[in-house]
């Protein structure tokens, strides 16, 4: 048997296997990609994130998971020039492409977790053709990195090794990539620019070259565009293109930047869109005839709730249907409360220094004495295990990516109270991170015991305020913007050692607020006052509504009297003993009623009164 004839086999049988198998996937992950770049603000828990949501909704199995192998050199060679790939042994090569400080300690670092996630696109590839299902890489997408330099995040293009590799093993039917990154794909198309075999098609805000290539269309949308704008344009181009170049082949760049609430983005893309648009390029192209093998990298998407795009998308790639991930706290519980089941109990409690993890409590109390133990937080975890628990939840990989490679935990002893958990930047007299004084408390709630948050302080020493993050009150620094982490860990914290809820009294306005999805004012009369006060302020920024009770513009509307903050507990609640108290009918009528009194109005600015 031919060649020639042994190839078009294969393509009718994985075109047979796609109609069978429509709605399945394979996904390449390594938990590598959680290497983060400091300062580089993107979510380095994304691939992890949106992979945990296809395990707990049992929409993928072990089966639909192959790991990456680092891309060769060679590969590499076969796209980028010899003397690009010379000069990324500096360091400021680096800093230029990922517009933070790369220090020679971090360059190898960088380039492995780059080179491991092209190796993501090639494996992806590679199985979307052997096995007729999607390939899909939780990583990757590094279009605009051209033969000849790396930019905008991108050091090598995974897009174009990929396509390169194939070339060289035979492969030589026409392949395409659909890039609907907000940003222009221009490293692709500048790779691809002589080869009519290679068909760029890009929709994005502007072009980042004026470069022309034989097989591409390049369109710039400009900035504000819409979910409609979007498939009005797709809807228009994508099909006849499909038809003219028909690819066996397409690499579907799906970033997650063109969210109406991505860091970086301007594009106003709803939640309904995003999905839209990945529901059109893949159904679009499966009514093509032959059926291409498709492979799906990420591509851009800034900030923590860029997964929740890929996660929704691959959720219905997988099941035909829209299942809708978690909320952003629900989301952080789910995962810390999958960690903590891995752990052992005393692993958590034992000392470092000592080599018997498994002893019980009890049999510690003799080696490392009653002091010790009464210094470990929450009277159970030693440093080691609060360490471990921050680790393993991700956070000190978050603080790494906000530009902090080096973080130091110490636990303060408290002199006969709590002791103090305190996150630093750096060993030495540098800002804290994080402050946490926690303690177990019986009196807050009568007949229940609390985990009761005596002080906590998180914020970003190197971060300045500006105009879209003014000071708050209370505040010397920006925040770490890690609150909901923080709380999670506390929640899971409770669940453990089987408390009943989290309480702490928010000195300020603005902490309530933040919280207010989550926290629940213990007295109902408070928690009546704080809906009145957030009903009247809840259109302003929270530095705004903050001014706006520090100059008296809220006030009774009967009396005219100025409000102030009234400092009352709130609660997490846990346990379903504190849940019943909470949504118990005698608390939900003592606040209504407390409600119906309450009646808040905010003045106009210029009627402010200054307090004296």
């Amino acid at each position: 048997m031919n060649g020639q004839l042994l190839q078009a086999l294969r393509r009718m049988g994985n075109s047979v296997l796609r109609q069978v198998r429509s709605s399945q996937a394979i996904f390449v992950y390594d938990k590598r990609y959680a290497r983060s770049v400091s300062g580089v603000p993107m979510d380095p828990l994304r691939a992890e994130r949106v992979l945990a949501f296809l395990r707990e909704e049992r929409l993928i199995g072990r089966p639909d998971l192959t790991q990456p192998k680092p891309v060769t050199l060679r590969r590499l060679l076969e796209v980028h020039s010899s003397d690009y790939l010379d000069s990324l042994q500096t360091p400021a090569t680096l800093t230029g492409i990922l517009g933070v400080e790369v220090t020679a300690a971090q360059l190898e670092e960088v380039l492995d977790l780059q080179r491991l996630m092209v190796g993501g696109t090639v494996q992806a590839t590679r199985m979307a053709l052997r096995s007729g299902r999607i390939g899909v890489n939780l990583g990757g997408g590094f279009h605009h990195a051209t033969p000849e330099r790396g930019m905008g995040f991108c050091v090598f293009n995974d897009i174009a090794v990929s396509i390169t590799r194939l070339r060289s093993k035979g492969y030589d039917r026409p392949v395409m990539v659909i890039d609907l990154d907000m940003h222009d794909g221009n490293g692709t198309r500048a790779a691809f620019a002589d080869d009519s075999s290679v068909y760029t098609f890009s929709l994005h805000h502007s072009a980042w070259d004026d470069a022309a290539a034989v097989a591409d269309t390049s369109i710039a949308l400009g900035p504000g565009v819409t979910g409609d704008l979007l498939l009005e344009t797709l809807r228009r181009e994508l099909p006849a293109i499909l038809g003219m170049h028909r690819p066996e082949l397409v690499i579907y760049v799906a970033g997650s930047d063109a969210a109406h609430d991505d860091r970086l983005g301007d594009w106003q893309l709803t939640d309904a869109g995003m999905l839209a648009r990945d529901q059109f390029v893949i159904e679009t192209l499966r009514a093509q005839r032959p059926a291409p093998s498709i492979a799906v990298v990420l591509g851009g998407g800034y900030g923590d709730r860029a997964w929740r795009y890929s996660a929704r998308f691959f959720g219905w790639l997988v099941s035909g249907r829209v299942v809708e991930p978690p909320g952003q706290t629900e989301a952080v519980l789910r995962r810390f409360r999958r960690f903590t089941r891995q752990f052992e109990g005393t692993e958590l409690a034992a000392e470092t220094n000592r080599p018997g993890w498994d002893l019980t409590e009890e049999e510690l109390l003799g080696s490392v004495g009653r002091t010790a133990l009464e210094e470990r937080v929450l009277g159970h975890y030693t440093k080691h295990g609060i360490e471990l628990m921050l680790e393993r939840f991700g956070i000190l990989t978050q603080i790494r990516a906000l530009g902090f490679p080096g973080p130091t935990l110490e636990i303060v002893p408290g002199r006969g109270a709590a002791p103090t958990v305190r996150l630093l930047a750096d060993s030495g007299p540098a800002p804290a991170l994080m402050e946490l004084k926690v303690a177990r408390s019986r009196r807050v709630v009568p007949g229940l015991e609390m985990l009761f948050v005596e002080w906590l302080l998180l914020q970003n020493p190197r971060a300045t305020f500006s105009p879209d993050h003014p000071q708050l009150p209370g505040q010397d620094r920006p925040g770490l913007g890690m609150l909901r982490e923080i709380y999670g860990w506390l929640i899971v914290l409770c669940e453990t050692l089987h408390l009943d809820g989290i309480a702490f009294v928010p000195s300020h306005y603005y902490m309530a607020a933040l919280g207010r999805r989550l926290l629940t004012f213990l007295d109902p009369a408070a928690q009546a006052r704080f809906e009145a006060m957030y009903d009247a302020l809840g259109r302003l920024s929270l530095a705004e509504a903050s001014h706006a009770l520090e100059t008296g513009r809220i006030r009774d509307a009967k009396t005219g009297e100025r409000l102030k903050w009234q400092p009352s507990v709130m609660v997490v609640p846990v346990s379903p003993k504190l849940r019943s108290l909470l949504e118990s009918p005698e608390y939900g009528e003592r606040s209504a009623a407390e409600r119906e009194r309450i009646e808040v109005r905010l003045e106009p600015e210029d009627d402010s009164i200054t307090p004296e």
